[in-house]
């Protein structure tokens, strides 16, 4: 292919990913996986190294499994360099990724520390499941390369990557993040900037009537996971999945939702703020609406 054949895409070949927690790290692993190489940033030195630990980590499960080679895995590490200077990190990125926790004045922090450094044309995608795109947007210049990546946990695992346009986002970027995310083998959806998008706002709906029908009793959260994983054909029930996405991520998300469309509707049931006032945050603690042990329900 000449050079002037080439895909947009195709020039993305350095990446910068804040954010080093469970997604931050495993869209560094995905992005790497695509022979990209990525800046894993982080605010302190060990929280960066962790995170390429977990990337070490994950590959090391798939050497285990016969899913790939340990000299495949090492590349793909190798790949992966951990940073706590955010502006070194971004300088001369194609790409940058923030995956920091969902707070708006944040996320906004971020891109003003990384837009003075990366290359002119760079894509700056949030990883954001519920947040205005439009709003994170303000005071980016050239907000037309702004936009929407949602990836889903754990992101080397899941195929789909929700892609969200911000009112100011071009065209020609939704295509181009739309090709990058076929080149990482994943599949893209295309929305508009709506309060939850189409994948947390449908699933947190289920997510919360499955907790109401938990609270009154109707079934055990086994039987009303069983009820969707078996009668629907669901990978995982919405209790379930709840607890691997974090039960204090859920509730942030169903108040934005409450606040932003309905109250009603979105209004987080109790036992989803008991729990996370308990410290009952899911997989991550080890107890949400099921007891977990090492990726696995102990119910």
């Amino acid at each position: 292919m000449t050079d002037s054949e080439s895909k947009p895409e195709d020039n993305i070949f350095t990446a910068t990913v804040v954010g080093a927690g469970t997604m931050g790290a495993g869209i560094a692993q995905v992005l790497a996986m695509a022979k990209v190489n990525v800046q894993l940033f982080d605010i302190q030195e060990d929280l960066a190294c962790a995170g390429l630990a977990r990337v070490d980590q994950f590959l090391q499960k798939g050497v285990a499994r016969g899913k790939l080679g340990a000299s495949e895995a090492q590349a793909i590490l190798n790949r992966i360099s951990p940073s706590w200077d955010i502006k070194a990190a971004a300088t001369g990125s194609n790409l940058v990724v923030e995956a920091v926790p969902e707070r708006a004045d944040l996320k906004r922090e971020v891109f003003a520390s990384v837009v003075t450094v990366v290359e002119k044309d760079a894509l700056l995608a949030t990883n954001t499941s519920s947040l205005s795109i439009s709003l994170l947007a303000e005071n980016v210049p050239h907000p037309e390369r702004f936009l929407g990546m949602h990836f889903f946990n754990p992101p080397p695992l899941m195929p789909l990557v929700e892609i969200v346009r911000g009112k100011e986002t071009a065209d020609a970027v939704v295509e181009q993040a739309c090709s990058l995310t076929r080149r990482l083998g994943k599949h893209p959806i295309v929305v508009l900037d709506s309060p939850g998008f189409a994948s947390s706002r449908l699933g947190v709906t289920l997510g919360l009537e499955a907790m109401r029908m938990l609270e009154e009793g109707v079934a055990s959260a086994a039987d009303l996971d069983a009820a969707m994983e078996l009668g629907y054909r669901h990978p995982m029930g919405p209790l379930k999945l709840t607890d691997l996405v974090g039960l204090d991520v859920r509730l942030a998300i169903a108040e934005h939702l409450a606040q932003e469309l309905d109250e009603v509707r979105f209004a987080p049931p109790q036992i989803l703020r008991d729990k996370v006032a308990q410290g009952e945050l899911g997989v991550k603690t080890g107890q949400g609406f099921h007891r977990w042990a090492e990726g696995k329900i102990q119910d």
